[in-house]
């Protein structure tokens, strides 16, 4: 499909089809993406409680990276889709490029001090000394790995912010292929433990940021070029006003897992591995499911940028009520399921009972708080996708950082241990309920522009 149909389709085909079009393939690229860290998982917990544990410390550190990668990704991904609606393509070249080496200068910087200080850094993810020499093996070469995850994060949304979200989805899915076939290799058939672990998810992401580049050479796409990067203070004030929301979404998720491996080794010392375990399996679980409700999500976003670039208001109206309906419906759907099969989930990565009976009990709790997560995530990103900074921002820090952060605090000062289980649904709930008169707000602006 050339430029030009691409543009035309989604500033005038029906817009219920187009948001179901667009989000099928990035629902599934989502779901590989969690399944990068589910694979390590699933083949690490066959090792011991505390090697579990120490890819669940480590996947705070890759929500830091996806954090910076969706920061520069959603934020030069939003301002394409915004100039490519309008018609002014060198715009979204130099901006494409800009956002792309900028994510793999940060990475590199990432790797270079998180290598240095190796040692710190997993204490600082929350590594007990138990898990340390695990996640110290499994850690390295995610830091290896990290400039081509950043870089392909923002490949990955600015292929879908421009429409082709088929060319996303071949880059994730093909490396989160590779990395279950690397994980059974080095870990099962080689007996490479954590370190196995590690460099499979390394290769995997590096594999990914080579289709994904050569994805931009295809269909129509905006192409990364060396004499398109003009950094200018007006492109990263445009990349901050658009990627902050994302940032602080994913900057609160990393913080979270931290906050909760404080809380276990605080509040239940004698089993803080076994907690961190089962904590650290809920998210990978929870992530998945949620990774459907987001990245029907993300269905709607290049509609709403091209859209409400093109000044179509009513389009964006329509595709906001459509997406935010059908994501609480699915959100419901999936807190069901999820309740439902815990204990079967949840024993797919680990042989301890006493990890299964905690990881199957939070994630029952966390369940059961789905159904109001949907709306809250297409809000956050109907506003960020318009530009509304603040209120995008305030929801995005709202889920896992402004309602978790003290929910989880109080809740293991009144009750301790048992308080962490239930500090993340009360946090989904209280953010739903912020997010409601912010949307409402954004529909009556919309109206009357």
């Amino acid at each position: 499909m050339n430029t030009g149909d691409k543009q035309k389709r989604l500033l005038e085909g029906n817009v219920y089809r187009l948001i179901i079009s667009l989000a099928i393939p990035t629902m599934l690229t989502m779901i590989i993406t969690s399944v990068y860290n589910m694979a390590d998982a699933y083949f690490v917990g066959r090792i011991s409680v505390s090697a579990s544990g120490a890819v669940s410390v480590v996947y705070s550190y890759m929500a830091i990276v996806q954090a910076f990668g969706y920061f520069f990704g959603h934020g030069s991904g939003n301002y394409v889709s915004r100039k490519l609606g309008a018609g002014e393509r060198e715009k979204a070249e130099t901006m494409a490029t800009v956002g792309f080496f900028s994510a793999f200068v940060f990475g590199a910087a990432a790797m270079a001090a998180g290598l240095t200080f190796l040692k710190p850094l997993a204490y600082f993810l929350g590594s007990t000394d138990t898990i340390l020499p695990y996640a110290e093996d499994y850690l390295k070469y995610i830091l290896i790995g990290t400039p081509f995850m950043a870089a392909s994060l923002v490949l990955n949304n600015q292929l879908r912010f421009q429409g082709s979200a088929i060319y996303a989805m071949t880059g994730i899915f093909t490396g989160g292929l590779l990395n279950i076939g690397l994980d059974f290799l080095f870990i099962i058939r080689i007996g490479l433990g954590t370190s196995g672990a590690g460099l499979a998810t390394a290769i995997s992401q590096f594999v990914s940021f080579c289709i994904l580049l050569i994805g931009t050479l295809f269909g129509g796409n905006i192409r990364i070029k060396l004499n398109r990067l003009k950094p200018t203070a007006h492109l990263y004030k445009e990349i901050l006003r658009c990627g902050l929301p994302s940032f602080a979404r994913q900057s609160t998720s990393s913080l979270s897992v931290i906050f909760i491996n404080y809380a276990c080794a605080a509040a239940a010392p004698l089993a803080a591995d076994e907690m961190i375990a089962a904590f650290g399996i809920t998210a990978k679980i929870t992530g998945l499911l949620y990774a459907l409700i987001l990245g029907f999500g993300q269905g709607f976003q290049p509609v709403c940028g091209f859209n409400f670039g093109a000044k179509k208001y009513d389009r964006v109206i329509k595709g906001f009520a459509f997406s935010a309906a059908f994501a609480s419906v699915l959100g419901l759907f999936l807190g069901i399921l999820g309740i439902i099969f815990a204990k079967w989930a949840v024993s797919a990565f680990t042989r301890s009972e006493n990890v299964i009976g905690y990881a199957a009990y939070a994630l029952k709790l966390q369940c059961a708080a789905f159904g109001f997560i949907g709306y809250l995530t297409v809000s956050n990103m109907a506003l960020q996708n318009v530009g509304s900074v603040v209120p995008a921002t305030v929801l995005s820090l709202a889920r896992q950082g402004l309602c978790f952060i003290p929910a989880i605090a109080a809740l293991c000062f009144l009750f301790g241990s048992d308080g962490i289980f239930f500090a993340q649904p009360l946090a989904d709930i209280a953010a739903f309920f912020l997010s409601v008169p912010l949307s409402v707000s954004l529909v009556k602006k919309l109206k009357k522009l």
